[in-house]
C-alpha cells in the first residue's frame, strides 16, 4: 500500500503564483471550523492562492460564529447562507440546498478549483455531498479521526466525508491507520499536523486569565465546564447525570460553564441552575474562552477540540464520554475519559497532579500545519492545471 505524505517542514509550492483563476472555497459553519480554517487561509493567501470563504450559518449566534471572524483575523465571509438550527435531517437538507446554490454556477469556469471542509459538523457533511454530486474536488481537514461510535452524528459525518474526499489532511498518526482500514487510498492522505493548534500557538500571548478572573469574581482555583453532545444533553435523564456530576465537582471547586445553546433547556430542566458554586455564562469568544481555560485547575467537557487545546496548554481535561476520536490527547496529553458518576475521584486525581502531560507532545503539533496544507494544495492545483 502506498505511504502517505508526512513532512516536518512545509513543502515548497511549485510557484507562488496562483496556478488557476478558480478559487479555493472554504466552508465554515461552527466554532471549531473557524479555528481550523484561519491558519489555512492565512497560509494560502501567502502562497498566492485565490480564495473564498462561505459561512453556512449553522452557528448563527454572534457569540458562536461572528466573534471568531473578529478574534482570528479572518476575512469577512464572501457568502453567508443563514441556514440556522434545526433537526439533523432538516438542517442538513437546508445546507444541501444552500451550498449547491453557493458552489454550483451555470458557468463551469466559475466553479471552485477545490472546496475545503473542516472537522465533522453538518456543514462539512453537506458540502461533501454537494461536491460529490456535482463533481467539484474536495479536501477534508482533520480526516481519519474515529470514535467508532456510530450513534454519534459526528462519526457519521466524518466517515462519509472521508470517503468522498479527493485530498485528506490528517492531524495525528492513528488517523492514517483508520483510513487504511477503511480502504481509503493513502496517496490521497497527508499527515500535516493540527491547524487548531496553529491558531492556539499564534494567539498564546493573548490568553491572559486575569481579566476573566476579575470579570467573573474568581479569587482562587476554579474549573471550566462545557457540555453540548447530543448523547449528554438531548434527554433530561442524560442531562441529570451531568448535573449530578457537576454537583460533585462544585463541592471541590467553583465552576464556570459557558452554556452552548444546544441542551440549555434540558440541562436547566434537570436542575443545572440549582448546582452550588456554578456560574452559567453565555458562550465566549475564542480569546476569552481560552484565557479562562488557561487559568483553570481542571476542564470538564464533552467537546473534541477542547481535548486538543488543553493538551497543549497542559490543563487537566476530564472528558465526559465513553470514547474519543482524539486518543492522542490521552497518550500525549492531559485528557482522560470519565463516567459522570466517577467525576469526583477523577477531579481529585487531577488536582493531585496525576494527569501531567508526557514530555513529548503530539507529532507535528508545531504551529505549521496551515503552511503544510497550503503548500500541498498549491502543488495539487498546479498539477491539475
Amino acid at each position: 500500500m502506498p505511504q502517505p505524505t508526512e513532512s516536518t517542514d512545509p513543502p515548497v509550492p511549485a510557484s507562488a503564483a496562483a496556478p488557476t483563476a478558480a478559487p479555493v472555497v472554504h466552508i465554515v459553519g461552527a466554532r471549531p471550523n473557524f479555528i481550523k480554517c484561519a491558519p489555512v487561509m492565512r497560509a494560502m493567501a501567502a502562497a498566492g492562492i485565490p480564495q473564498r470563504l462561505v459561512h453556512t450559518g449553522q452557528h448563527y449566534d454572534v457569540r458562536m460564529s461572528d466573534v471568531f471572524v473578529r478574534d482570528l483575523d479572518l476575512p469577512q465571509p464572501d457568502s453567508s447562507l443563514g441556514v440556522g438550527s434545526g433537526s439533523h435531517a432538516g438542517q442538513t437538507a437546508a445546507l444541501l440546498t444552500a451550498l449547491e446554490g453557493a458552489l454550483v454556477s451555470a458557468d463551469p469556469a466559475a466553479r471552485p478549483a477545490l472546496v475545503m471542509v473542516y472537522g465533522d459538523v453538518n456543514s462539512t457533511l453537506a458540502a461533501a455531498l454537494v461536491c460529490s454530486k456535482t463533481g467539484i474536488p474536495m479536501a477534508h481537514v482533520e480526516a481519519g479521526l474515529r470514535s467508532f461510535d456510530m450513534t454519534m452524528p459526528e462519526e457519521v459525518n466524518r466517515r462519509v466525508t472521508d470517503i468522498l474526499s479527493d485530498l485528506l489532511f490528517v492531524t495525528s498518526p492513528e488517523a492514517l491507520d483508520n483510513l487504511a482500514r477503511e480502504g481509503v487510498d493513502l496517496e490521497r492522505c497527508h499527515f500535516v499536523g493540527n491547524p487548531m493548534i496553529d491558531t492556539l500557538l499564534a494567539h498564546l500571548a493573548r490568553f491572559d486569565p486575569d481579566p476573566m478572573r476579575e470579570r467573573l469574581g474568581l479569587a482562587g482555583p476554579y474549573a471550566v465546564a462545557t457540555l453540548h453532545r447530543p448523547a449528554n444533553v438531548d434527554t433530561v435523564q442524560a442531562a441529570g447525570r451531568l448535573v449530578a456530576a457537576l454537583h460533585e465537582l462544585s463541592a471541590r471547586l467553583p465552576i464556570v460553564l459557558p452554556l452552548h445553546p444546544r441542551g440549555r433547556a434540558t440541562l436547566t430542566a434537570a436542575g443545572l441552575l440549582d448546582v452550588p458554586e456554578l456560574q452559567v455564562v453565555e458562550p465566549l469568544g475564542y480569546v476569552e474562552f481560552l484565557s479562562l481555560v488557561r487559568g483553570s485547575s481542571v476542564v470538564v467537557t464533552d467537546s473534541g477540540g477542547i481535548q486538543e487545546e488543553t493538551t497543549i496548554l497542559g490543563i487537566p481535561c476530564l472528558t465526559l464520554r465513553p470514547n474519543t476520536e482524539r486518543p492522542i490527547t490521552i497518550s500525549h496529553g492531559t485528557n482522560r475519559l470519565v463516567e459522570p458518576d466517577r467525576l469526583g475521584a477523577a477531579v481529585d486525581a487531577a488536582l493531585r497532579g496525576e494527569l501531567a502531560r508526557p514530555g513529548d507532545g503530539p507529532p507535528l503539533w508545531d504551529g505549521r500545519a496551515g503552511e503544510r496544507i497550503a503548500a500541498l494544495v498549491a502543488d495539487w492545483l498546479a498539477a491539475r492545471a
